[in-house]
C-alpha cells in the first residue's frame, strides 16, 4: 500500500505548481480529481506548441494520474457539486487569487465549515502583505525574488530554463500537505497550507542569501560557476563542455595531479579553497587552458578514477539517452489521443510504481466521479 493510499485529493488548480504537487500525489497512491472549467480548462491546455494529437506537452506533463471532470463554479449547480466534493475529500489544492476564492466561497474559512478534516493547500504568488492579491507568474518571481540577480553572468540576468519557482513551490505544497496530514491524524482536524512562490524563490536562495544578511555584499553572476567554492564549473574541451564540482582540497590536489600540474596543489594561491576564490580568474584562465587539451570523455574517464566529481554538460537527448540517469524516472504512458509516451514520475521512492493513469481529457470522467457522490 502506497503513503497516500485512501486519500481523496480535489485539484482545482491550473498551471504548475498545483497540478505537479497533485500529480506526485498520485504516484503517491492518492485519488486525485482534477476540477476544471467546462470547455475552457487548464490553460496550459493551450501552451504551445509542441502539441501531439491536440494535447499539449506542457499539460501531459503535470496532469498524469488524474480524473478529470468539468465543473461551471458560477452557477449553483456546480457549487453544489463541488460542495459535495469537498465534503468528501482529504486534501483541496488552488492557485486561485484570494479574492477569486472569497468570491466563489473557497476560502479556508468557508471550506472548513463543509469538511473540518480538509487539508487546504492555496497557492500564490505572494504571500500575505501588499502583494498579496497580485498574480504571480514564474518569470515574474524569478526576477522579483532574487534568482534573477545570481543567475547568467557580468550584467546580464537570465531566467533559470524551467519555471523553477513553480516547481519548488509544488514540492513546499506536497510537503506541506504531508505534515498536514500527519498532523490530522493526532488532532483529527485540518488545516490551511498556504505556500506563496515569493517564499519559495527567497528560500531558495539558501547560501547566497545568507551570505548577503551578513556583508550586505550583492553577489556576483557567475554562470555555471560557484560563488564559494573554485574550481566548481563547466570548463570547454576539445569537444564539449565538461562540469568539474571540485568540493574539498584533496579533490583540488587530485585534479592537479590529473593535469600533471602538481605544482598548482602547492601555490599558495590554490592550495585552500578561500585561496582559490580569492585567486578565481588566474586559476581559472590555467585550467581552461588544461582542459582544451583532451576530449570531454578522456578528462572525464581521468578525474572520475581520481575521484574528482566531473560530468558533461548535457543536451537533452544525451539525457534521456542515459538510463543511468532517468531509467528510473521514466514511466510509461498510454493517452487515448496522443498515444503511448514516456513522463516522468516523482522521484520519490514511494512512489514507486507511478500512477499509469493518463492525464485527462477535459471533463473526461465528469459523470463517473458525480455518480461516485450519491
Amino acid at each position: 500500500m502506497k503513503p497516500l493510499s485512501g486519500v481523496r485529493v480535489l485539484d482545482l488548480s491550473r498551471i504548475l505548481a498545483g497540478p505537479l504537487a497533485a500529480c506526485w500525489m498520485a504516484d503517491l497512491g492518492a485519488e486525485v480529481i482534477k476540477v476544471e472549467r467546462p470547455g475552457v480548462g487548464d490553460e496550459t491546455r493551450r501552451w504551445g506548441p509542441p502539441f501531439v494529437a491536440g494535447q499539449s506537452a506542457y499539460f501531459l506533463a503535470v496532469n498524469r494520474g488524474k480524473y478529470g471532470i468539468a465543473l461551471d463554479l458560477g452557477n449553483p449547480e456546480g457549487q453544489e457539486t463541488l460542495r459535495r466534493l469537498i465534503a468528501k475529500s482529504d486534501v483541496l489544492i488552488h492557485n486561485f487569487l484570494p479574492r477569486t476564492a472569497r468570491r466563489l466561497g473557497l476560502s479556508y474559512e468557508e471550506v472548513r465549515t463543509v469538511n473540518p478534516r480538509i487539508v487546504y493547500v492555496a497557492i500564490a504568488g505572494f504571500g500575505p502583505g501588499p502583494y498579496h492579491e497580485r498574480p504571480g507568474f514564474d518569470a515574474l518571481i524569478q526576477a522579483m525574488g532574487g534568482l534573477m540577480a545570481i543567475t547568467g553572468e557580468g550584467d546580464r540576468p537570465v531566467k533559470v530554463g524551467v519555471a523553477i519557482v513553480d516547481v519548488l513551490a509544488a514540492w513546499a505544497a506536497l510537503s506541506g500537505t504531508l505534515a498536514a496530514l500527519l498532523e490530522r491524524e493526532r488532532t483529527g482536524k485540518g488545516r490551511a497550507v498556504e505556500i506563496a512562490l515569493s517564499d519559495c524563490a527567497v528560500a531558495a536562495l539558501v547560501n547566497v542569501g545568507q551570505a548577503f544578511l551578513l556583508t550586505g555584499k550583492e553577489p556576483r553572476r557567475l554562470g555555471t560557476a560557484h560563488p564559494h567554492i573554485v574550481p566548481y564549473q563547466a570548463f570547454p574541451t576539445q569537444d564539449g563542455l565538461l562540469m568539474v564540482a571540485v568540493g574539498t582540497d584533496g579533490q583540488f590536489r587530485a585534479l592537479c595531479d590529473v593535469l600533471e600540474r602538481p605544482e598548482l596543489a602547492c601555490d599558495p594561491r590554490f592550495s585552500t579553497n578561500p585561496a582559490r576564490v580569492t585567486h578565481r580568474e588566474e586559476l581559472v584562465a590555467i585550467l581552461e587552458g588544461e582542459f582544451r587539451k583532451a576530449t570531454r570523455g578522456e578528462w572525464m574517464a581521468r578525474l572520475i578514477s581520481a575521484g574528482v566529481p566531473a560530468g558533461p554538460v548535457n543536451s537533452l537527448s544525451e539525457l534521456f539517452g542515459d538510463p543511468g540517469l532517468v531509467g528510473p524516472l521514466l514511466v510509461e504512458v498510454d493517452h487515448p489521443s496522443a498515444g503511448r509516451y514516456l513522463s516522468v514520475r516523482c522521484p520519490l521512492p514511494q512512489a514507486m510504481p507511478p500512477s499509469h493513469l493518463p492525464p485527462p481529457r477535459l471533463g473526461e470522467h465528469t459523470s463517473e466521479v458525480i455518480s461516485r457522490l450519491a
